[in-house]
């Protein structure tokens, strides 16, 4: 079988791999869809944390169920079937598994991170970590996963209706992040230095506040549009530490800090203004199978339309002559989608 492996930063190598066996425990899928994910492009880069080469990368994927171990859960998924994954492979042992908080299981593996991912014709997964389609179509499936990870981080921080939320970064994954905090009922506000991406923001999604995070006035802008109170919710979803230590100044008193996006570097801002708002700072990392699901239903009841976010589309063949043109801001690419 063929695969796309990333053989060290900005360098992909189609390969032929052997064909699979069903394993214990374990289902196979044929790979229909492959979202391209920010962890992609960073790991292209190499401007991935917790990342080695060679890598096949791709975690947020559809395809087909054509093999389960009939030894386990053999009745619950139906060979044919569409399916995505939830691509956090977990220990099922360590504390917070216990609590059931398997999004950042200590021992965690990421498929396409820490583990070869879905930039193949066929995929080995463990059977608990398959996601239903539920009707689903394959490239709505394929964005499932970077909408769970908006969901959670909106969940985390218990959103309450009318509050102001300022959602730092307007790609795939903020973009899920606004429209959970919507769902919520918060007022959005995005902030981007990408002007498209504002428009995207402000005509497909209906945000009804946009910022340049290039204007000299920010601040300003921010405090007109609260009222003079500041948002009392700031979600990073960058991944740069430049954005993430710039928004501690925008954060309301009282407010919560919650980062997404996640970056290499250490983050730095002044104790005694934290301090003084009593501000709350929490990471959000991956997502849950609650989340999933709370996806899932938003989908079918059409408060969302993700595939809206999918700008450009390749073939698995032509990946190598496209990607590092996805990297480029000009080009206007929201969510590329690999078809297979």
């Amino acid at each position: 079988m063929k695969a796309l492996v990333c053989t060290k930063p900005g360098l992909f190598d189609y390969q032929e791999l052997p064909l699979l066996e069903i394993k214990p425990g374990h289902a196979i899928i044929q790979i229909k869809r492959i979202g391209v994910c920010g962890t992609d492009l960073h790991a292209f880069e190499g401007n991935q944390p917790f990342f080695n080469y060679p890598r096949i990368l791709g975690h947020e994927l559809s395809g087909v169920l054509i093999a389960i171990d009939n030894l386990k859960n053999q009745d619950e998924f139906t060979v044919g079937e569409s399916v995505t994954i939830i691509p956090y492979f977990n220990c099922n042992k360590c504390i917070v598994c216990r609590n059931g908080k398997a999004n950042c299981c200590s021992q965690i593996v990421v498929c396409g991170v820490h583990a070869d991912g879905g930039m193949v014709e066929y995929l080995s997964v463990p059977i608990d970590s398959l996601v239903h389609g539920y009707g689903l179509g394959l490239d709505e499936l394929a964005l499932l996963e970077p909408l769970a990870v908006g969901a959670h981080g909106i969940r985390r921080a218990k959103v309450y209706k009318d509050e102001f939320v300022l959602v730092i970064g307007a790609g795939p994954i903020g973009l899920g992040t606004m429209e959970f905090a919507k769902i919520a009922g918060g007022q959005v506000i995005a902030l981007d230095i990408n002007k498209h991406r504002l428009a995207f923001c402000k005509e497909n999604l209906r945000i009804p506040f946009i910022i340049n995070a290039l204007s000299d006035n920010v601040t300003e802008q921010l405090m007109e549009i609260t009222n003079g109170d500041m948002p009392t919710l700031v979600v990073d979803a960058t991944g740069s530490q430049k954005a993430i230590n710039n928004a501690f100044q925008y954060l309301a008193h009282g407010g919560r800090f919650v980062m997404i996006g996640l970056q290499k570097g250490e983050i730095a801002f002044s104790h005694p203004e934290f301090h003084k708002r009593e501000a709350t700072l929490m990471s959000s990392r991956n997502a849950t199978r609650a989340d999933f699901e709370h996806v899932i239903d938003n989908l079918n009841r059409k408060l969302i339309n993700p595939t809206n976010y999918i700008t450009h589309i390749a073939k698995f063949d032509q990946v190598i002559e496209n990607f590092e043109s996805w990297l480029d801001p000009k080009n206007g690419v929201i969510k590329a989608m690999i078809e297979m």
